[in-house]
This record gives structure tokens, C-alpha cells and sequence, in this order.
């Protein structure tokens, strides 16, 4: 009897313990991106990420118009990237190793505006290493990190959105 009301005191003091830690330290989760812009309108489109920009967007409660008229941000998809470089050989002329490149290039102009942003660059890199051994593992990790960047470059973009400032 006293050791179970013993054990639960230790395990009650411990998740305690790691609770406060965790807050004291300033760990939080990330909440939504605050946007200064209520509405975007998306001109241009890439073959990967417009889906899910357009589904963050909507998610951190910026809407997603269909026309430019009443947006407040006009944000243009110029185009976007995909590359696959071979990073190192072996002695006998196999791939080793493979680096994999995306990139997004935008521009934005805020609903008054004159003059459009100059075209940004958001690039997500990767490498992994390579076997024709386990061609079906590596193509389906090369998959998987192609799908991380798509993730990271529409991260890095909604971080961007966040910095912009309206303009008085």
C-alpha cells in the first residue's frame, strides 16, 4: 500500500517537474503565423505548392481570393524549381550521394500600391545518399524529402507574409 501511494508521488513530482521545465524554458507551440493581411490574392500558379499555400493561408485565417479587387495582398507565384545533382561518385563511377534542390520565386504588392516587391527566393536543399542496392528505399526517400522541402518552402513563405508590414 505504501509503495503504490510512494510511486504515485514520484511519478506525480516527476511530470511536474517536466512540465515546469518545459514551460520555464519558453517552449510553446507554434501557434498561427500573424499576417498583417486579412485576404491574398494567389496570381500565377506552380505545379506543387499552390494546393497546400492556399490551405495555410486558410488555416492562419487569411482568406484566399478568387479576384485581385478586394485583396490586400497580391502575392504572384513566378515560378518555381526542381533540381537533382549528383554530389559525389564512388571509385567506379556510381552515384553516391545526391543533392536535391527546390525553389520558390514570388513577388508581392500590397492593394495600393504602385510597384511590386522585387522577385524573392525561398529554397529548401536536401542530400542523401544513394544505392541501386535499395533502388525502391531510396526512391521513396527521395520522395519523401522532395514532399519536406515542398513543407519547409511554404513554412519559410509564411514567415516572410508574417514580416510584411501594411502600409500606412
Amino acid at each position: 500500500m505504501f509503495k503504490s501511494q510512494l510511486r504515485t508521488l514520484l511519478v506525480f513530482t516527476l511530470l511536474t517537474s517536466l512540465v515546469s521545465s518545459l514551460v520555464a524554458c519558453g517552449f510553446h507551440l507554434r501557434g498561427a503565423a500573424d499576417i498583417a493581411y486579412s485576404s491574398v490574392f494567389i496570381q500565377g500558379s506552380t505545379l506543387v505548392i499552390s494546393k497546400n499555400l492556399k490551405k495555410t493561408l486558410n488555416t492562419n485565417g487569411v482568406k484566399v481570393l478568387d479576384s485581385p479587387s478586394n485583396a490586400e495582398l497580391l502575392l504572384e507565384l513566378v515560378g518555381e524549381e526542381s533540381e537533382k545533382r549528383i554530389l559525389s561518385l564512388a571509385g567506379t563511377g556510381t552515384v553516391n550521394e545526391f543533392e536535391l534542390y527546390y525553389r520558390v520565386h514570388y513577388r508581392t504588392k500590397a492593394a495600393g500600391a504602385e510597384l511590386w516587391s522585387p522577385v524573392q527566393t525561398v529554397e529548401a536543399r536536401r542530400d542523401y545518399t544513394y544505392s541501386d542496392a535499395n533502388l525502391l528505399a531510396k526512391q521513396d526517400e527521395e520522395k519523401r524529402l522532395n514532399e519536406n522541402m515542398h513543407s519547409d518552402v511554404i513554412s519559410s513563405l509564411m514567415r516572410r507574409l508574417a514580416a510584411l508590414k501594411k502600409p500606412l
